[in-house]
């Protein structure tokens, strides 16, 4: 799998068509990009503007496209609610210090996109989408480091780095492209074509150089805003030194490939003094955050979802049986057991994953968080069995919250009684327009009432969830197909008409967006 750097970080991207991404975003040149999307993306050559929030979400939701696509993306609603619940209050404390603007507050998408890979990073995209990778959930200790990264990430976004970063170096892009143009001229009249090929490289690395220098500035600023977003929110400072320390400490180790948060974010000596002085404790005290159940169940649950490979799963269901367990701390036992029966459940076994679930759920009863973790963690499992009543039996149909309603419509699904979850999952989507997981779920529950219009209406709407409008457009002209075949008795579904004029009036909004979505640059 092909690595690109993009921006601040190393993202991992599948796709060939994705590979010409870094001559789009991280070089910004004139040869990659036509005239019309130079005008739309970047600001002009001599005013030394940043691009304006419109045009960086624009080529956030183009990016945001690509990444949904991407078979590595992952929406587990477990994982999920439990970033949402700190990206939130991250967002919220940005609000009230005044670093995230009205104005960015409204134009950006604000979502945190996770990804199964197994390496240790997070980055910041344009308009307000952040990376997540699973192995960075896994690695952190608490809420507290785990908040810490995602503030860092935040104030890179509130602080305009990326705009800042492509307004400068569309100004030094001529300085470039001037010493390239010379390269290739020396090459041409020299004999020895190393010479020509020389200075293209110094030109390319002085580019290089100075965008590093930018960037580390950048760095710089995201540790002192993060620093005050996270504790703003309510996040201990001793979770951002514990996370600072841990990458201190991997940075001395052979780099093989698994911390590419350590390469885009250098620990100097500035940097780590800087932050000591911000943390106000003395050196070599001791940071470290104790160890909650609920949290080490959630990175048990990262690890397991990362897809470790069939022979580590089964080293994980093992480790519940080891001596060492006995050994260990309560909090460190429930993620054992949970990532235990977890791995049984995705290896198929499902009388392992039961009797270890149960394990779990007794290890947990004294604390409610994880408690209520341990018991979707037995609904999933009895969902993935094909036992469906009995994952009914251990959901609340009238829960409120993303991970049981889901798991809750699912069984309803299951056991066709799809009723009762109808309305919440309605006014789940009504709230949150853009959860495509949830839409088509409700898709599927409409599909069980046999309620064939409102289900193609859903998963269009999952569609555009997703930004896939033109995926969208076509559920939306097959409904209205639907329509037309029923009102000149082809058969076809009952009209409802308030229905149809929803979709009627979704169809044309969407075919707008698809012009706009087809008037873009391309990304490839």
């Amino acid at each position: 799998m092909p690595r690109l750097t993009l921006f601040l970080h190393p993202i991992r991207l599948p796709r060939p068509r994705l590979r010409t991404l870094c001559a789009t975003l991280l070089i910004a040149s004139q040869l990659a990009l036509p005239p019309l999307a130079q005008a739309q993306l970047l600001p002009g050559m001599g005013d030394g503007g940043e691009m304006t929030a419109s045009a960086e979400r624009r080529l956030g939701d183009q990016i945001a496209r690509e990444l949904y696509r991407d078979p590595d993306y992952i929406d587990d609603p477990v994982l999920v609610e439990y970033v949402q619940d700190i990206w939130q209050r991250l967002l919220a404390a940005a609000r009230t210090r005044g670093d995230l603007t009205p104005e960015l507050d409204e134009r950006f998408a604000w979502t945190v996109l996770l990804g199964r890979d197994r390496s240790i990073n997070a980055f910041a995209l344009p308009g307000g989408y952040l990376g997540l990778h699973l192995g960075l959930i896994s690695a952190t200790g608490s809420r507290d480091e785990l908040a810490t990264v995602l503030g860092h990430e935040l104030s890179h976004v509130t602080q305009r780095h990326i705009s800042r970063i492509m307004a400068k170096q569309s100004r030094q892009m001529p300085l470039l492209l001037a010493g390239m143009i010379l390269g290739m001229i020396a090459a041409g009249k020299s004999r020895n074509p190393d010479a020509g090929q020389a200075v293209m490289m110094g030109s390319q690395a002085a580019f290089v150089q100075s965008q590093l220098g930018f960037s580390r500035d950048m760095e710089r600023e995201a540790d002192r805003v993060g620093f005050g977003v996270m504790t703003q929110a309510g996040f201990a400072p001793q979770g951002a030194a514990a996370m600072f320390e841990k990458l201190q400490y991997a940075s001395r180790l052979n780099d093989n490939g698994s911390y590419p948060y350590l390469r885009s974010h250098p620990l100097n000596s500035e940097r780590i003094s800087d932050m000591q002085g911000r943390f106000q404790f003395k050196p070599g005290a001791e940071h470290t955050m104790p160890l909650v159940m609920d949290h080490a169940m959630i990175a048990a649950r990262a690890r397991v979802l990362s897809r470790p490979g069939v022979d580590v799963l089964r080293l994980w269901v093992n480790a519940a049986g080891a001596g060492e367990f006995a050994r260990s701390s309560p909090a460190q036992q429930a993620g054992t057991l949970y990532a235990a029966a977890l791995s049984a459940n995705e290896l198929r076994d499902f009388k392992a994953a039961r009797a270890l679930a149960q394990r779990l759920v007794a290890r947990t009863s004294e604390d409610a968080a994880a408690s209520r973790l341990a018991r979707l963690l037995s609904a999933e499992i009895e969902l993935a069995a094909n036992d469906a009543p009995k994952a009914a039996a251990l959901l609340d149909t009238k829960a409120k919250d993303r991970p049981e309603m889901l798991l809750a419509a699912q069984a309803a699904v299951a056991t066709r009684n799809p009723a009762p979850m109808v309305a919440p999952l309605r006014d789940w989507v009504a709230g949150h327009p853009r959860d495509a997981t949830a839409w088509r779920t409700l898709a599927n529950l409409y599909g069980a009432q046999n309620d064939t219009l409102r289900a193609v209406r859903a998963d269009a709407e999952a569609n555009v969830a997703v930004l896939d409008y033109a995926g969208a457009r076509d559920r939306l002209k097959a409904a209205q197909e639907l329509m037309r075949k029923s009102a000149e008795g082809q058969g076809g579904v009952p009209i409802d008409h308030y229905e149809a004029s929803i979709i009627d009036t979704r169809a044309r909004a969407v075919e707008a967006l698809v012009k706009e979505q087809a008037a873009e640059p391309p990304l490839k």
